[in-house]
């Protein structure tokens, strides 16, 4: 069966419960969309356009004629009640779907929801091939003929947004074609990995009752089987079936006797095999051959369990052939259905069962019933006089090289699936021992260069090799622990497989020089495990990426050439696994070094507010989020945070640009929402200059910028699409500000709003990116309130504090986008250090300014800026007095510097030249300009404020 492949298994990384909306209407706008969607969804979304579906349509065609009758009916209608006794009171329903998309079988874990269902999701009949319904779990699992998922705004039809479905086709599994489709359908909300898990094995099941339906020539053998039910079993020992023993057995037992039985069908022996269990208990599989009336030789493997405390009971006739000695279970590679050979799973006889008639089928009347299952139905079995149970009836003939064959098939098939669901390079070499181990090897280890894991290319693969992986059937062997450096010596069969690039295979160690002079002592203590070795190199574009080396220890064959080619296949596919997140890493290293020289590297010295930051790139790629704290005039202080939409190397470039410029805007004294109506033009002009884009590379972003004053405890606030800050009072309330959300940058032409609060000493601000609440397995309504948690009642606690916080109970722990987080404490400036006057339009009142401004100084200790203060303040009154209008105002700020304003109600801007030797004016602001750190001008709705900032080092 088709297991789920790398795409599937991550399902939702870059889609959620809004992404693949937006996207989703841009495609039926037929705007083109990118990395937001899924390959297999987009896919499906065109194949919908072209058959010209329309998401509202809400019928579907509908069959009377679907058989009830059929194969996989009677393969499933056991499966399907087992699986709604185990999600009764669930809100899943599960449907049955033949290979042409008819829904054939429903149930429901709460049968109260029928009722509130449309006929379409609760009647069977209805048509769900993609050609009809569009994209959703059954017809996408047709088309894709693999384990699917479609989540919310993935499927096409309008009435299945809020849901979610995984689906997984059923296949005979002797022909491999697929029979049907099992499909879970469920609210979003109720989204779990282990629905997959689940499917998983009810399909298998299925399939096992599928390959009890089989061939003539097997019905034949079964027949001939039970046409022997006059033979008794010496003892009064009750035999017990396999189906039987299935309630008891773990599925990897029950694969263990199946795959046994094969084997002993393959060899064309009779023999009696016991089977150890690894819980202690035995199990023995009699095999012994049969001919029907049409002359179909093969052979019966039964399975005989004695009651509790007694032994098996062995017919006379069978001979326990030398070879076939017990084994555990531990010994078999795999339980795989060979082709021709028929699991045919029976109860105990109850006793002499007729012969059947040549070429009477079973369904016929005159010969034994066989049930779905290949059961025999005489009647109701009473206390068995036999103590043998079928498991396996089959032709030798063609099983024999079918056996190997399926079992190479099914292992390079599980590799497909299994090796590469990750852009990690040390998960993925584990993967491939998973993989490999029992199947192929008891031992699997992976060496890779540190160079390898670190993502760049190794110029000396011997030289930095360090023990990757270690993974067997025991934790016991004394393997070179993981992370340790390995070193090869010249004749050992690794570094001969690197120089030859070649897979080595050394069948019988104990006769291998080479692999026993590497390391005599550890070679010998390892010799007393394991016995045969396969080492290959992982190649992939002509890269050496490292070695694997895949051990042999229980099975006492050694490895042959058609291991070593097993081996080296699974090695290539590892190895071009390997280098594909190798170079993912290499890629998301310069990114997020990228990313980081971009953020802030340290904070600036100020005393308005008390800050704490995060920054937190995603899981498996990196976004463009930022953030920033701006000193401004008048001790003020701006706080910003942006996001960049998309990821990787263009987003982190971006999201420099923005921060960049952002800052220069804030820096000429903006307020929040003019800045933000200044980036969305930028963002506008740079999507419009990225012509090489062609649409695909749609650049956008998202900011909140706030903008706090200490001096009158108050902040102004603007967003551009970006979610609100959190607000954490000095009681311990925390509220979310009522904050005009405005349209993301680069929209263009629509405004912005900005709101102003009070914010008392102590108030905390929390700034933060959407990767911090948005996640695809969580509401966001849910993470605001569980953020509403962390930040209450802790109105002591620091910034830095708060900040871990959040981190610890609020981030996701696999977080799929950036995450940037901002913390500010606010402070206030202590009104003794204010000093204001306000002053009419009269140039006498310049001195009586001065001379207060001199005495405040004096009062603050500052006598020392006396001289500068006294030349700032009179040129800066005398020029608001005479080039501007209305009342003047004139404030003194005591912070980490010296800080003058002079206000009036002018819009009027002074300009700052250099006055030649014959003009009598034009040198007041140089003066200031020469006497001050910084000086500048600040609009106001109404008028305009001119400020100079001295410091205060050496006063």
């Amino acid at each position: 069966m088709v297991r789920p492949g790398r795409e599937s298994m991550q399902a939702g990384r870059a889609t959620d419960g809004t992404g693949p909306a937006r996207f989703r209407e841009r495609f039926l706008q037929g705007e083109p969309v990118g990395q937001g969607v899924r390959a297999s969804i987009l896919d499906s979304w065109l194949r919908c356009r072209s058959l010209g579906l329309s998401p509202d349509q809400s019928d579907l065609p509908f069959r009377e004629d679907f058989d009830l009758d059929s194969r996989i009916v009677r393969a499933a209608v056991p499966v399907l009640d087992r699986l709604q006794s185990r999600f009764s009171g669930s809100q899943i329903n599960i449907s049955l779907a033949d290979a042409e998309g008819v829904v054939l079988l429903r149930r429901f874990g709460d049968m109260s929801q029928v009722t509130n269902l449309p006929a379409i999701q609760r009647v069977p009949g209805f048509v769900f091939a993609e050609q009809y319904a569009g994209t959703n779990g059954i017809g996408l699992a047709l088309a894709e003929r693999q384990h699917i998922r479609v989540y919310g705004a993935e499927h096409f039809a309008e009435r299945s947004q809020g849901n979610a479905c995984v689906a997984l086709p059923v296949r005979d599994p002797l022909s491999g074609r697929i029979e049907g489709v099992l499909c879970f359908g469920y609210p979003r909300s109720f989204e779990t990995p282990a629905l997959s898990t689940v499917i998983g094995k009810a399909a298998r099941a299925m399939e096992r009752r599928l390959l009890g339906q089989s061939s003539a020539r097997e019905r034949a053998l079964l027949r001939a089987y039970l046409a022997t039910g006059t033979e008794a079993v010496a003892g009064p020992h009750r035999g017990v079936a396999v189906d039987e023993l299935a309630l008891e057995l773990h599925p990897r037992d029950q694969a263990v006797l199946m795959e046994k039985a094969a084997e002993l069908i393959s060899r064309a022996q009779r023999a009696a095999v016991e089977v150890s269990l690894p819980d202690g208990r035995r199990i023995t599989l009699l095999s012994r051959p049969m001919e029907t009336a049409a002359g179909v030789n093969g052979f019966a493997v039964e399975a005989v369990w004695p009651s509790a405390g007694q032994p098996a009971a062995i017919p006379h006739q069978a001979d326990n052939l030398p070879g076939l000695v017990a084994e555990s279970a531990a010994e078999s590679a795999v339980g795989v259905a060979v082709s021709r050979l028929a699991r045919l799973s029976v109860a105990p006889r109850p006793g002499p069962v007729p012969a059947a008639t040549p070429g009477q089928a079973a369904v016929d009347g005159s010969g034994p019933a066989l049930d779905g299952t290949g059961g025999a139905t005489d009647g109701p079995a009473g206390p068995s006089s036999s103590g043998r149970g079928l498991v396996l009836v089959g032709e030798p003939q063609v099983g024999a090289y079918a056996l190997a064959a399926r079992r190479r098939l099914e292992l390079l098939s599980e590799a497909s699936a299994r090796i590469g669901t990750t852009l990690e390079v040390r998960r993925t070499a584990e993967e491939l021992a998973e993989t490999a181990v029992p199947r192929l090897a008891d031992f699997v280890t992976v060496d890779l260069p540190e160079a390898v894991l670190r993502g760049e290319e190794s110029a000396d693969p011997l030289g930095d090799l360090r023990r990757t992986v270690v993974h067997g059937i025991r934790d016991d062997l004394p393997f070179t622990q993981v992370d340790k450096r390995i070193e090869y010596g010249p004749t050992a069969p690794q570094l001969r497989c690197l120089t030859s690039r070649q897979a080595v295979l050394d069948p019988d160690l104990t006769r291998s020089a080479g692999w026993l002079a590497q390391d005599p002592e550890h070679t010998e203590q390892l010799l007393a495990h394991v016995h045969s070795l396969i080492a290959v190199p992982l190649l992939a574009r002509g890269v050496v990426l490292g070695i694997a080396s895949f051990y042999r220890a229980q099975d006492p064959a050694p490895f042959d050439d058609d291991d070593r080619s097993l081996a080296q296949e699974l090695a290539a596919r590892a190895a071009l696994s390997i280098d594909n997140a190798r170079r993912y890493t290499h890629e998301r290293t310069m990114v997020l070094a990228l990313q980081r020289r971009l953020l802030p590297h340290g904070l600036p010295d100020q005393e308005a507010v008390e800050v704490a930051h995060r920054y937190l790139p995603a899981e498996f790629d990196v976004g463009g989020d930022w953030y920033d704290v701006i000193p401004l005039p008048g001790a003020r202080i701006g706080l910003l945070v942006g996001d960049v939409v998309g990821h990787g190397m263009l987003s982190a470039a971006t999201m420099g640009r923005l921060r960049t410029v952002a800052r220069g805007f804030a820096e000429l004294d903006l307020p929040p929402d003019e800045v933000l109506v200044h980036l969305d033009n930028l963002v506008g002009r740079m999507d419009r200059e990225d012509s090489e884009g062609e649409g695909a590379g749609i650049i956008g972003a998202t900011c909140l910028y706030v903008i706090y004053d200490p001096t009158s405890q108050r902040c102004v606030m603007a967003r551009a699409g970006h979610p609100p800050p959190a607000l954490v009072l000095p009681d311990g309330s925390v509220s979310y500000p009522e904050l005009p959300a405005g349209p993301p940058l680069g929209l263009g032409g629509l405004p912005f709003d900005a709101v102003e609060f009070d914010l008392p000493q102590g108030s905390q601000l929390v700034l933060y990116t959407d990767g911090l609440i948005e996640d695809r397995q969580r509401d966001v309504d849910v993470v605001l309130e569980q953020l509403r948690g962390a930040l209450a009642h802790h109105p002591q606690r620091t910034p830095e504090e708060t900040c871990q916080a959040i981190l610890d109970t609020v981030a996701p722990a696999h977080p799929c986008d950036d995450i940037a987080l901002l913390v500010a404490r606010t402070h206030a400036l202590d009104p003794r250090r204010i000093a204001s006057w306000d002053l009419r339009s009269d140039p006498a009142l310049v001195g009586e300014v001065r001379a207060s401004a001199l005495r405040q100084l004096a009062d603050w200790g500052l006598d020392e800026a006396a001289f500068a203060a006294e030349l700032i303040l009179s040129e800066l009154v005398t020029n608001a007095i005479r080039h501007g209008s209305g009342p003047v105002r004139v404030r003194l700020l005591y912070d980490r510097t010296l800080i003058f304003e002079v206000s009036d109600s002018s819009n009027t801007a002074p300009h700052l030249r250099r006055a030649a030797s014959t003009d009598e004016g034009g040198r007041g602001l140089f003066l200031v300009a020469q006497l001050s750190r910084t000086w500048g001008t600040r609009y106001l709705p109404e008028g305009k404020v001119i400020w100079a900032e001295c410091g205060l080092d050496g006063m």
